[in-house]
């Protein structure tokens, strides 16, 4: 069978559109990690919320999901039990269950975005958008360089875990010194790699660079636009002093 760099695109093509994600995620920041709208919009911030992890399961990304509902039991958790809890320990709980219940959902999005968007796609998708060089070439690097710094974490720890070097151990003063100091150096080195791979491909040139990936809109992408646009107006509509619920 001749392979068809089309029918690979179609193949690999994820669940949204990258501009839906984006949508979804700048959301997310503004209404659940901002706050934006107070407690007039926590019904609409709920569904938000359930949005990341929707996603997630339609993906299957089984392991994102189940670590993003245990931050989140965790969050809540401490926020039942700050009533209970002697005063020092109220505070830290208030901190540490608000901090929580507000970054996780944002955050879940944001490794959902990274996890199943190419930089073909995302670099696709920010043209769409007509977005400037400027803003699309430092996004497009740092796009792939949280996974690429990830990946050399693990590196490391597996290297330095063979030299008995852990969290731990008996040698747990030298984690500083020969885990995080080569993880500085790779993360510069790193974001260096990725820069001149972009303007290799011709990220910064004149002339505008053709794209074999196939992007574009479908069902499940103008529904969950519409779900983005409502909570825009429904905000607005607060503002204008109108109420769709009763509390």
């Amino acid at each position: 069978m001749a392979y068809s760099a089309e029918a690979a695109q179609e193949k690999r093509r994820g669940f949204l559109d990258p501009r839906t994600k984006i949508a979804i995620t700048v959301c997310l920041a503004v209404f659940v990690l901002g706050g934006l709208g107070g407690a007039e919009m926590e019904p609409v911030k709920t569904l938000l919320s359930a949005l990341p992890f929707l996603l997630l399961l339609v993906e299957r990304q089984w392991r994102r999901f189940l670590r993003g509902i245990l931050m989140l039991l965790v969050g809540y958790g401490l926020l039942f039990l700050m009533p209970y809890l002697p005063g020092a320990l109220q505070f830290i709980a208030l901190l540490c269950g608000g901090i929580l219940t507000r970054f996780v959902v944002t955050v879940v999005m944001g490794e959902y975005l990274i996890g199943t968007t190419s930089v073909s796609e995302f670099i696709s998708a920010m043209e769409r958008l007509h977005m400037p060089a400027a803003i699309t070439i430092p996004m497009s690097v740092m796009f792939r360089l949280f996974p690429t710094i990830g990946a050399e974490w693990k590196s490391i720890r597996r290297a330095m875990g063979m030299r008995g070097i852990r969290l731990g151990g008996a040698r747990a003063g030298q984690v500083l010194e020969y885990q995080m100091v080569p993880m500085i150096t790779s993360s510069v080195r790193i974001g260096e790699d990725l820069s001149a791979a972009a303007l290799t491909r011709g990220l910064g040139g004149p002339v505008k660079r053709t794209n074999i990936c196939r992007i574009g809109f479908q069902v499940q992408d103008m529904i969950l636009l519409l779900i983005c646009l409502a909570t825009v107006v429904i905000w607005l509509m607060s503002l204008c002093g109108v109420a769709l619920w009763q509390y």
